[in-house]
């Protein structure tokens, strides 16, 4: 017996063994590869990113996904993910607008870029400023007198533009150019709120400060409605007009309105393409292999890739346009103002006013470009950035701030100290007002049968989600808000040689296009960061201005769980719509960024500036 015994442990303690050693080889290997992919990245960033001679042949803008100022992942990273751990998706993916223009006016100027495809059928879009300013590198590179091609099968709305100006659109027989118009939505749940007991206490300063009207009622507001009405208007004229030159046509012909449509349809027999075609939208109607074999006349065949000759630009090598020697700092303000530190796709108060404090301490420094792309968000945090940017003025560094597709809210709160503000004409700015929301579920608690009670020292110290807000916070919380509006128009009449008086006319959270917002004084000129760079070069006295950019370059291990990230977030989605039907992934997203909701927003005085609404254009 002792034996046997004996047998059947010396079994599972080889067993163990062995399963110890499996165990330690597999992770020497995997740090093994670890360290290897870490060596590969590293080379890759460290080895100088000298442009290399491209094949002959067409610059092939392939545009995937959106194109936005400043990326959650690098575009360097990106690459590098692509290239040595095969991450890939289309939806998710941003593109850095600078480097997209960057790469089309390089190619300009190289004589093996013999022309230009445009191949949108996954470009997923951008805001008006951006495509204006990716459009107006593209007239550059066709006045160059070299041709650019647009090809797909249908065309967005955002798709459609950049394809206007090229010399030649090709539309699949089958396709459409989806051109109908802009809308925004929003969610309003007054009646949910009430159905669920729960009580918002909304604190407001602004006739126009719409962010807070989905906790007060089930619609918008006729004055909402108007302002709205106003700045969409002029953003879709902006839009048709800029088609209507390209295209050498009228604004009417670009799009007739919902019944001209109808009626141009019904003479084609519901044809999409034959109407895109007899409007002059589009020069031909072809097959993707019969436009292949057309841009093959053009830029020759390439027996190993058994395609037209082209390079991605994607693949197309940039010089690197980060310089340390730069004499213009460009510091990016790119999405929604939080407190603290900076996270994908939020302003972070404390990262940025150190990025600003940096250039203004660094003696190269001669000026500062501030590329502000933001709804705005925490007051606190705004006028961190503020204080920091009004600080390097007074060190006697121009400070020039150049608009994005938003600076609305404490994105204008954040411009106020400029020497000098560039808005593009369709730019959303303004919306100087001021809100707080305080959600309290006292009564949903209460109508479960639980309660809380309690002692306290003073009514402001008894403040719960779980019980009902004492009227000291509330009047409190009032006056701050009124305290804090005030403060906003001080600010703005200081910077814009104006009584306060005269800012709160056009203040009360009234959002204004660029075009409008130059009228009323609250910018300086109209244009783009070409503009920006121009007149910053002027104020500091530059006669070579270089820029330097301030972005933080990721860490290696930043790099490869970043690429996971996005591996694992490319999957998601289509795991979640086959269980969750669109809607209700539509609604989830509009809800997630509404204030006093979740916890998007960490004001620590729940003061926000922030425009809700701007960055729902569709």
């Amino acid at each position: 017996m002792r034996t046997l015994w004996r047998a059947i442990a010396g079994f599972f303690k080889w067993t163990w063994r062995l399963l110890n050693f499996v165990r330690e080889v597999i992770l020497n290997l995997f740090l093994v590869v670890l360290i290897l992919v870490c060596i590969g990245i590293y080379f890759q960033i460290s080895r100088p990113s000298t442009p290399e001679q491209s094949p002959k042949g067409a610059l092939i803008v392939d545009l995937t996904g959106t194109v936005v100022d400043k990326p959650s992942v690098s575009n360097k990273l990106s690459k590098i993910g692509r290239q040595l751990l095969g991450t890939n998706s289309n939806r998710l993916k941003e593109n850095s607008l600078f480097d997209v223009v960057d790469a089309i006016r390089q190619a300009k100027g190289d004589d093996n870029i013999t022309g230009m495809v445009l191949d949108l059928r996954d470009f997923a879009g951008a805001d008006q400023p951006s495509l204006q300013y990716m459009g107006k590198a593209l007239r550059e590179f066709r006045d160059s007198g070299k041709q650019i091609y647009a090809t797909g099968d249908s065309y967005s709305q955002a798709q459609y533009y950049l394809a206007s100006f090229a010399n030649k659109i090709y539309l699949s027989p089958q396709g459409t150019v989806d051109i109908h118009g802009f809308a925004t939505n929003g969610l309003y749940y007054k009646s949910l709120l009430d159905k669920l007991k729960v009580s918002s206490h909304v604190f407001r300063v602004g006739t126009y400060k719409s962010a807070v009207e989905p906790f007060l009622r089930d619609d918008m507001s006729p004055a909402a409605r108007e302002a709205d009405s106003r700045w969409m208007g002029e953003l879709w004229q902006n839009y048709l007009n800029t088609l209507a030159a390209n295209r050498q046509i009228t604004p009417d012909q670009v799009f007739p309105g919902a019944q001209g449509l109808l009626d141009a349809l019904q003479k084609t027999g519901g044809d999409t393409a034959e109407y895109a075609k007899n409007a002059r939208l589009v020069d031909e109607l072809a097959s993707r292999s019969a436009v292949d074999q057309q841009l093959t006349k053009v830029f020759g065949w390439d027996k190993e890739a058994k395609d037209f000759n082209g390079t991605s630009i994607y693949d197309y090598q940039v010089k690197d346009k980060q310089s340390a020697d730069g004499n213009i700092a460009v510091i990016m303000a790119n999405g929604a103002i939080m407190d603290g530190e900076e996270t994908a796709g939020s302003v972070g108060g404390d990262t940025t006013a150190m990025e600003i404090r940096q250039a203004r301490l660094d003696p190269k420094i001669k000026a500062i470009i501030f590329r502000v792309n933001s709804p705005g968000g925490s007051v606190t945090a705004s006028e961190t950035i503020r204080e920091e940017l009004a600080a390097a003025k007074a060190a006697g560094k121009p400070v020039v701030v150049s608009m994005g597709g938003l600076a609305a809210s404490g994105g204008y709160w954040v411009s106020t100290p400029a020497n000098y503000i560039i808005a593009s004409p369709n730019t959303l700015t303004g919306s100087i007002g001021i809100f707080g929301v305080i959600n309290t579920v006292e009564n949903s608690l209460g109508a479960i049968g639980v309660h809380t009670d309690g002692v306290s020292t003073s009514p402001l110290a008894d403040v719960a989600t779980t019980k009902a807000l004492p009227p000291e916070v509330q009047q409190m919380m009032q006056l701050s808000i009124a305290n804090g509006y005030k403060n906003f128009l001080d600010l703005v009449a200081q910077a814009r040689h104006k009584t306060p008086e005269q800012i709160d006319q056009i203040a009360q959270g009234h959002v204004w296009t660029g075009s409008d917002a130059k009228a009323n004084g609250l910018v300086d000129a109209l244009g783009d960061f070409d503009d920006a760079v121009a007149k910053a070069a002027e104020l500091a006295k530059l006669q070579q201005p270089q820029l330097n950019w301030y972005q933080d370059d990721p860490g290696m291990l930043d790099m490869l769980f970043s690429q996971m990230d996005v591996s694992i977030r490319a999957a998601l989605p289509d795991v979640l719509k086959v269980w969750l039907p669109a809607p209700v992934m539509d609604t989830m997203a509009a809800m997630r960024n509404q204030p006093g909701l979740f916890d998007n927003l960490n004001d620590p005085q729940n003061r926000y500036a922030i425009c809700l609404t701007c960055g729902q254009v569709k």
